[in-house]
């Protein structure tokens, strides 16, 4: 059996949760860009990790093994023995942070390297800001990365997204609604409107996952909506899925199941934003709201992951010939 003679680092990176109820603060405070939350805002953010059955952990929790699995999967797929993956974490506003995953790589001798942001979808104002960050400090590491930027059309994903929405469908038939009547909601994390004027594939590799997974599932009845605008003066991407609801409620659609494609995890964005705030809202107006089920560690996902990392380095590795 050939022994392992490389090493080859995977920068897995995501938002970042508090480790604990203590920690939202110094948190909120790195999506702050260093200011402090007042005393109301920051109570509004704990309130809602409260909320959230478990609390912070499960959150935290879930990334962990995410990163995990991934490594796994890489390793499981690789088909070159004497090569090993070893993923590290970065995250963006908290520990470890990005700069500290790529320091680690440095410390255990990596050379080369592929960053992934847990994220399918590109935007300069997201993944590129990650990819930013890891770039510049791998560079004063001396380590070599390259990245993956996006991969929001590939078939397994679009494969395992469609599987979830046609399970929660056929939960809508067995309670008593006709599957055609059922309105589709894709949905992502909102962005800044000027993200459309720069040119941005955001929202229009969105779409294409949304109508790619449609299709797949045999789906016809549906739309694209927002959520989570973060609250700056300037106008972000909408309409969102609050105001999209009671919208749907006024055309007299009972039955609502979202999909929310851009988010791979069951972060707060979905625990709360979608399973509490949104919920509510349809309860309001006697609407049966369901979404359908996170991908987070899936092994069909990981599959994903695995096979679009293995694909980048081995473009990497063609580059350097």
């Amino acid at each position: 059996m050939e022994l392992v003679t490389k090493q080859i680092g995977v920068l897995v990176m995501s938002y970042g949760t508090p480790e604990s109820l203590e920690g939202i603060e110094a948190y909120y405070t790195h999506i702050r860009r260093g200011n402090p939350p007042s005393a109301e805002q920051l109570k509004e953010l704990k309130d809602r990790y409260e909320a959230i059955v478990g609390g912070v952990f499960p959150l935290r929790e879930n990334t962990d093994r995410q990163v995990e699995a991934l490594e796994a999967a890489l390793n499981r797929d690789n088909a070159d023995p004497a090569v090993q993956f070893v993923c590290y974490q970065g995250l963006k506003h908290a520990h470890p942070f990005i700069e500290d995953g790529v320091e680690s790589m440095m410390k255990d001798g990596i050379a080369e390297a592929v960053g992934i942001v847990l994220a399918p979808h590109y935007s300069s104002m997201s993944v590129g800001t990650y990819i930013k960050r890891a770039k510049e400090k791998a560079e004063a590491c001396g380590i070599q990365m390259s990245f993956v930027e996006s991969y929001h059309l590939h078939p397994e994903l679009i494969d395992v997204l469609s599987r979830r929405v046609s399970a929660r469908l056929d939960q809508f038939e067995e309670a008593g609604a006709k599957r055609s009547e059922v309105r589709v909601l894709f949905s992502a994390h909102s962005l800044p409107e000027r993200i459309l004027t720069m040119g941005d594939p955001y929202r229009d590799q969105l779409l294409e996952t949304s109508a790619a997974v449609a299709k797949k599932a045999g789906v016809t009845s549906w739309q694209f909506t927002w959520q989570s605008a973060g609250r700056t003066a300037e106008p972000w991407l909408g309409p969102d899925v609050l105001d999209t609801l009671r919208e749907l409620s006024k055309e007299q659609v009972e039955d609502v199941l979202v999909a929310p494609v851009g988010f791979v995890s069951d972060h707060l964005e979905v625990l709360y934003d979608l399973d509490i705030e949104a919920q509510s809202v349809a309860g309001e107006l006697d609407m049966r709201l369901m979404r359908i089920e996170s991908l987070n560690s899936d092994p069909a996902y990981m599959a994903v992951l695995s096979d679009v990392v293995r694909t980048r380095y081995n473009q990497m590795k063609v580059s350097q010939l």
